[in-house]
């Protein structure tokens, strides 16, 4: 039998403690149908009998207290709601718990902001990790030594899984199904949920809101540069001598506080622009990619499906259900 403990934390999402206890509750019915033994003990552990979630709507009773779990081969932690400063102090407690199972040889997952709760217990310093798409530079920002990997729905690490932004982490779910139950368990669970089990990224539903939570003032000026002539064709130089700065001592800078090159901004911010505009305007393909400064359409095709996930026409069509010219 396979112990998953969801843990049940202050500032919560009430969902994300549902799911994966819905999912593995499922999965043990699936394999009594088949004829074989229920493989899964799901219980719900927290510091507190009754703890209170999304913001006070709701309050979960705990199966166990975090203090009485003897042994368990999975810890789930649940995505964060609210301020997330205040959900690490309020939760501070169960850091030691969740570094002890894992010192015991416990698997550690975090479903989408549920990361920052992961982070905070030092064992992700190093190494990598997803998180929700918005929340990246927050992340960044607390914790300067791991590693987020952007666009990345599931990341995996020594024992660490961590997964993108909200129902992302139905893949990380399903991923670790599969590592316990094998392939036709997580197929069927995928079916029966109606997921896309090989789903692998979340860029197709990424927003670039650029870094701006930094106080170098000749870099901002910069950001808001590139961001108001989207445009037109901007060079480093021209930013550099823009903010009177000089060109290596500009691109130093400009990483260290967007956490981007010059260059990855200035296509990132016309991506997004491109993007806006697939969604609202009966612009064709071209059109847009004029609008945005790119006079190259295999560069602009490839630019932004690497951003995106999807080229231009698979994004126009997903997104604008106008009736829309070629």
């Amino acid at each position: 039998m396979i112990n998953i403990s969801i843990l049940v934390p202050e500032f919560a999402v009430m969902q994300a403690i549902a799911d994966p206890q819905y999912l593995f509750s499922a999965a043990n019915q699936f394999l009594l149908a088949g004829g074989r033994a229920a493989l899964f003990n799901v219980q719900l552990v927290g510091l507190k009998d009754n703890v209170q979630v999304n913001n006070g709507m709701f309050s979960i009773k705990t199966d166990f207290l975090l203090k009485d779990v003897k042994q368990t081969d999975l810890v789930v932690i649940p995505a964060l709601f609210g301020n997330i400063q205040n959900a690490l102090e309020a939760n501070y407690e169960t850091k030691e718990w969740i570094i002890q199972q894992y010192e015991d040889g416990a698997d550690i997952a975090s479903l989408c902001v549920g990361a920052f709760l992961l982070a905070s217990t030092g064992l992700l310093d190093g190494g990598k990790c997803s998180t929700h798409w918005g929340f990246q530079n927050e992340f960044r920002e607390m914790f300067p030594n791991v590693e987020v990997v952007d666009g990345s729905i599931i990341t995996e690490e020594k024992r660490l899984y961590s997964s993108g932004g909200a129902n992302s982490y139905w893949n990380l779910l399903l991923h670790l199904l599969e590592k316990y139950s094998g392939r036709e368990i997580a197929i069927l669970a995928s079916k029966y949920f109606a997921i896309d089990i090989d789903r692998d990224t979340q860029t197709t539903f990424a927003m670039f809101k650029g870094q701006k939570n930094h106080n170098d003032t000749e870099i901002l000026k910069a950001q808001e540069y590139i961001e108001t002539n989207n445009q037109d064709k901007i060079s480093v130089d021209e930013l550099a001598e823009l903010v009177s700065v000089g060109r290596r001592s500009f691109e130093r800078r400009f990483k260290i506080a967007t956490n981007n090159s010059v260059l990855e901004y200035i296509h990132r911010i016309k991506i997004e622009a491109a993007k806006r505009s697939f969604e609202s305007s009966r612009k064709n393909i071209t059109e847009v990619m004029f609008d945005v400064g790119y006079t190259d359409t295999k560069s602009f095709r490839n630019t932004f499906k690497k951003i995106t996930g999807l080229t231009p026409i698979e994004y126009r069509n997903k997104y604008n259900k106008m009736k829309l010219a070629d």
